[in-house]
């Protein structure tokens, strides 16, 4: 990535376009707003996917009032439209709005105007509609996968069958089976070019093993530092001057739900550490089985 001031276009300048504010914290690059359900205000639908579940369901109570709400005032505003609805009555109105939006028809208050039975029919094409568009909502909400994957909080620079090796490790939280597991891992740094520009670059990192047939308790993910490698001949001190980060993608398909899943995480020089090792978290009992203890997941030693 490139970061290259232009100068902005006629149009550009006649209309105010929004600021992207970012923050680097221990060496962490922060997009303020970003994956925020707040800065979709400007798109409604990822705004009502995005938005937490309370607010979700208060959005939908405070929109379902509102609208019989509306309608009750076009009742109210017919007159004595209503039969066996007191004159004047909001509260009857609204439950009679109530009664039309969900097609109950209990059959105390019915319409008996033209103009009522005309508002009558409105709500009743409404109704249908709305149901429809807030079961489609929930129904997005409730099927998006999500995967469970847990990344160690640290990784290690560490010598791996007599190589320097980047190593890391994940976990799948969910007990299932990840099929077709790929993970990807790229090193992005700041860089001045040849010609003193300011960039923002990317290297892919080559791993020992980057896909797996089943994703199912743990995975080292592994990068030996050779040569060819764009972390040869790095330091620690390095990695923190150029705000390094390390960006793991994981992929794959969900065995209990049959979708994409996947997963990300992001390693700054400051939570990259030399000369560890992490904890064995595989153990064997005597009886020859074997088990694994993730209370030690995140655990390094230092080498001896």
């Amino acid at each position: 990535m490139k970061f290259r001031p232009q100068k902005p276009s006629r149009n550009q300048r006649q209309r105010r376009l929004p600021r992207v504010n970012i923050k680097i914290r221990d060496g962490r690059f922060q997009i303020m707003g970003m994956n925020t359900w707040y800065s979709y205000w400007r798109e409604p639908y990822h705004l009502l996917l995005t938005i937490p579940w309370s607010g979700f369901l208060l959005l939908i109570a405070v929109t379902y009032l509102a609208t019989n709400g509306i309608f009750a005032l076009f009742y109210l505003a017919g007159g004595d439209c209503v039969e066996n609805a007191r004159p004047g009555s909001f509260l009857d109105m609204f439950f009679f709005s109530v009664q039309t939006l969900a097609s109950i028809g209990y059959g105390a208050m019915y319409p008996k105007t033209t103009y009522c039975n005309i508002i009558v029919t409105i709500e009743a094409m409404a109704g249908p509609v709305a149901i429809a568009v807030m079961t489609g909502l929930a129904f997005a909400r409730f099927s998006r996968p999500t995967a469970r994957v847990m990344f160690s909080r640290v990784a290690i620079i560490t010598p791996h069958e007599g190589m320097p090796t980047l190593i890391f490790r994940t976990a799948n939280q969910r007990g299932n089976q990840i099929l077709e597991a790929q993970m990807q891992v790229y090193l992005i740094r700041d860089e001045v070019t040849k010609e003193q520009e300011f960039i923002r670059r990317i290297y892919d990192l080559q791993l020992i093993r980057n896909h797996s047939p089943s994703f199912t308790l743990t995975w080292l993910g592994m990068h030996v530092i050779d040569e060819s490698s764009p972390l040869y001949g790095i330091s620690a001190e390095s990695l923190i001057e150029t705000n390094t980060t390390i960006t793991v993608l994981l992929t794959g398909i969900d065995d209990t739900i049959a979708q994409s899943v996947h997963a990300r995480h992001d390693y700054t020089g400051r939570e990259i550490l030399w000369n560890y090792r992490f904890v064995d978290v595989i153990y064997r009992t005597a009886e020859g089985h074997r088990y694994i203890d993730y209370n030690f997941f995140h655990d390094v030693s230092p080498l001896d």
